[in-house]
């Protein structure tokens, strides 16, 4: 199956397909039970054509497993949601728990990861914020066994349940995408760029936008760890768009007669390629 948004687009990255399932597939990627690992490197492997699984027993982390729609699980890391919440912000040395519980999580962590707990990832400001922060999260607990990242093109539509789907996109791409999101809406703020993980910004906010009458697209993998994987990787700059999979039909038959095959945005990518 093609998109036609990704044809008309001309996209360097095949979009990805989030499904829900209770079916192991075969041939699939996936981290092992208890080991550490990142949504996005999955989310990566996905874009270079493998299919990556999820479940609450590997998820990579508890982020990870929040992200992805696991239900709340910085509950189940060593001290809590109270770790995670200097984790994000200044850091365990400022906790009066913290040396306890850096010395029990200290054994399944990379050095790095270790120093970033001590010191924090300081991107939310107090652990106070970092709390109101989580619960503004779309917090879902998914009726399936596994998540499943798959290249759009091998998804069976007659046997398997899209959720999401996700276009890597440049900045003219983006702008593309943001304008037929709105083309045939009655408002004009049906994307939206929350303040996210990169894993929560493809998993659990669009699975939420899916369940409102009207979803809204989602722009997302701004956080800098994300970009961080996404510049190693890819090598790129793209944001993922990611599309509650009833909105992405609507714009699958919106492209026919729209901007996208008119002058202007003809013009645009003669000057974005030279070719006239």
């Amino acid at each position: 199956m093609i998109s036609e948004i990704a044809k008309v687009l001309s996209l360097k990255n095949e979009p990805i397909a989030i499904l829900g399932t209770n079916e192991k597939l075969p041939n699939t990627v996936q981290f092992k039970e208890g080991k550490m690992g990142c949504v996005i490197d999955m989310f990566i492997a996905a874009v270079r054509g493998r299919t990556a699984v999820f479940s609450r027993r590997t998820c990579g982390c508890p982020g990870g497993g929040t992200g992805l729609g696991f239900g709340n699980q910085y509950k189940n890391l060593p001290g809590g949601e109270e770790a995670f919440c200097y984790f994000l912000s200044v850091g365990a040395k400022k906790w009066k728990r913290g040396k306890w519980v850096a010395r029990l999580i200290k054994p399944f962590i990379s050095h790095e990861l270790y120093l970033t707990f001590i010191n924090g990832e300081r991107y939310i400001k107090s652990p106070d914020l970092v709390k109101r922060f989580l619960g503004c999260l779309p917090m879902t607990n998914v009726p399936y066994e596994y998540i499943v990242f798959k290249p759009f093109s091998q998804v069976h539509l007659a046997e398997e349940l899209i959720k999401t789907v996700i276009f890597l996109v440049d900045y003219d791409q983006l702008s593309a995408m943001v304008c037929l999101a709105n083309y045939d809406r009655d408002c004009n703020d049906n994307v939206i760029i929350p303040w996210a993980a990169g894993c929560q910004s493809i998993g659990i906010y669009p699975l939420y936008e899916s369940t409102r009458e009207k979803p809204k697209a989602v722009i997302g993998l701004v956080d800098i760890y994300s970009r961080v994987k996404l510049k190693r990787k890819l090598k790129n700059d793209v944001l993922s768009f990611a599309v509650p999979y009833k909105m992405f039909q609507e714009m699958e038959a919106n492209v026919a007669g729209s901007f996208l095959e008119g002058s202007t945005w003809k013009e645009l990518i003669s000057l974005k390629t030279g070719v006239a």
